[in-house]
């Protein structure tokens, strides 16, 4: 096969359905930028859980004078001495806990004192009415059960808070928006397939006094149709390398600079360019494979002649 016949076939096919291929390549470029994304979705949401699962904690939270008065986990009064130590050394026993850390009333009013100062309520509370409470990191926060289950319900103990809940919320509603990306990235998929058979079908239509004419000389079918798969594999990949820039600016402007959100939310643990890098060599794969195989199985039935 002539790589010259080829590659002027593929032009004219380009140019003569020029509106049609500037559909298939926006469309593949949407539809793989949106693929990209979702999947550097993923792993952000991933690399966030790893960061923050590592740094939540398991709260006890200990019955105060006020608690006893009017919550009925504290209905025996307030915790006591002997059941803090109780409570510490069991803590201490448990292979699970990697360090507690106690906060007395005074801590927890200082605390709320520094992140909630301006609030109204905090004018009008005492630091006795402040909570103590065993702040506690696990080897494994996935085990957060293990603390709920030993001291939840025991005496002196209001409540077993853990972060990691607060943590799955969010991480929750991120996955969320991470699916529905995928419905609009398949949905849009489907369109582009649909525009690279239709494409490919109007360009052979086009040109099928010509295929005529080489399947009546002994053309095999794979020479008749190697220029239409070859043009539309030209008009997807295109299309993927305007997906990956899109990725790529979208990485360097949003996160590292023009928003510059790596700084300006430094409590989230961004992905970094390896991630993003990573995927472009998949994007370009399928953008180059998918029109490709779209265009073979759309002719092998339309140019028989």
């Amino acid at each position: 096969m002539r790589a010259q016949f080829v590659l002027s076939e593929i032009g004219v096919g380009l140019r003569r359905n020029l509106t049609m291929t500037f559909a298939v390549v926006v469309s593949v470029a949407l539809s793989l930028a949106l693929f990209g994304g979702s999947l550097l979705m993923s792993d952000q949401v991933n690399t966030m859980k790893g960061y923050w699962y590592d740094k939540v904690n398991v709260s006890i939270f200990l019955c105060n004078k006020s608690d006893a008065e009017s919550d009925p986990n504290c209905a025996k009064g307030a915790v006591t001495e002997d059941q803090k130590k109780s409570i510490l050394a069991d803590l201490n026993k448990m292979d699970v806990v990697q360090k507690v850390v106690y906060e007395s009333q005074d801590d927890a009013y200082k605390h709320y004192k520094e992140q909630f100062g301006d609030s109204p309520l905090a004018s009008s509370l005492t630091p006795d009415q402040m909570q103590e409470s065993y702040r506690i990191k696990l080897k494994d926060p996935q085990k957060y059960q293990v603390i709920a289950t030993a001291f939840d319900g025991r005496d002196g103990v209001q409540s077993v808070q853990d972060q990691k809940g607060i943590l799955d919320n969010l991480f929750g509603l991120l996955n969320g928006m991470n699916w529905a990306a995928r419905a609009i990235m398949a949905l849009m998929l489907v369109v582009a397939l649909m525009l690279i058979v239709n494409t490919v079908r109007v360009s052979a239509f086009s040109r099928r006094r010509e295929t005529g004419i080489m399947r009546l000389v002994g053309a095999s079918g794979f020479y008749i149709q190697a220029p239409f798969i070859m043009e539309a594999a030209v008009a997807g990949l295109i299309g993927g390398t305007v997906a990956c820039g899109f990725l790529v600016i979208a990485r360097y402007f949003i996160i590292d600079h023009g928003l510059d959100l790596s700084h300006k939310l430094n409590l989230i643990n961004f992905i970094g360019w390896d991630a993003v890098l990573t995927k472009l060599p998949l994007i370009l794969a399928t953008s180059l494979l998918m029109p490709a195989l779209a265009a073979f199985f759309a002719l092998r039935k339309y140019l028989k002649v």
